[in-house]
């Protein structure tokens, strides 16, 4: 099976977590892309959606789905999103969207988190797939070298020459050649150097399940 074809397969599997007339939380990428296209055949089953992007909210929308503000909604039962990488204890990597931030917010919300992804995303050690970190433009300069400081090497992530703003007008560090090995307090510790807004590591609230795309089929682990 292609790559998209298992993210199609783990697409399909997760709409069995979305529960009937309530709201369900959409995350960002590819894979949320798949999943987004197999929702609006159900979107008469649920009563909203709450975006971790633009981009998300523009497709919802573009399939007749109801897209509501996080600030009005109060709980919803499931948040379905991708993983740029999964260790089998749940904790992740994402960002490679620029929705990280977003996600987590978005994420934070809802009682369970359902990871959907490929086979290719399951690693032992997260940190081969670059981490993200979202940073106030002014800052990014000295997050950079504390980010070098903890082992990495922080690359500003740009887009047609010039550096990416995600959708909160800020920017993207993506540390290359960090090996992970306590997500837990690298999160932490991270998100404590002033001007991160947020690092792409799921950990204290990793996900719940992962439905994993694999050539035997789709695979569920449960956290």
């Amino acid at each position: 099976m292609t790559q998209d074809e298992l993210k199609l397969v783990v697409a399909q599997a997760a709409i069995a977590y979305v529960v009937e007339g309530e709201i369900v939380g959409v995350g960002t990428g590819s894979t949320a892309n798949f999943f987004i296209d197999e929702l609006a055949k159900i979107k008469h089953k649920v009563k909203a959606a709450v975006a971790s992007s633009e981009v998300t909210a523009a497709r919802l929308r573009s399939h007749g789905i109801t897209v509501l503000d996080l600030n009005e909604v109060t709980s919803m039962p499931v948040y379905i999103d991708g993983a740029d990488e999964i260790t089998p204890q749940g904790a992740m990597i994402k960002g490679g969207g620029a929705a990280l931030t977003r996600e987590k917010i978005v994420a934070s919300v809802a009682e369970k988190f359902v990871c959907i992804a490929d086979g290719s995303k399951l690693v032992d050690v997260l940190g081969k797939f670059p981490l993200p970190v979202e940073v106030i433009p002014m800052s990014h300069a000295v997050v950079a070298r504390k980010l070098n400081a903890l082992g990495g090497e922080a690359r500003l992530r740009m887009k047609d020459g010039e550096p990416l703003l995600t959708d909160n007008g800020n920017m993207i560090l993506d540390v290359h050649g960090m090996q992970i090995l306590d997500p837990l307090t690298m999160e932490a510790e991270i998100n404590n150097i002033v001007g991160v807004v947020t690092v792409g590591l799921f950990a204290r609230q990793g996900a719940n399940v992962c439905l994993l795309g694999t050539a035997e089929g789709v695979k569920t682990l449960q956290f």
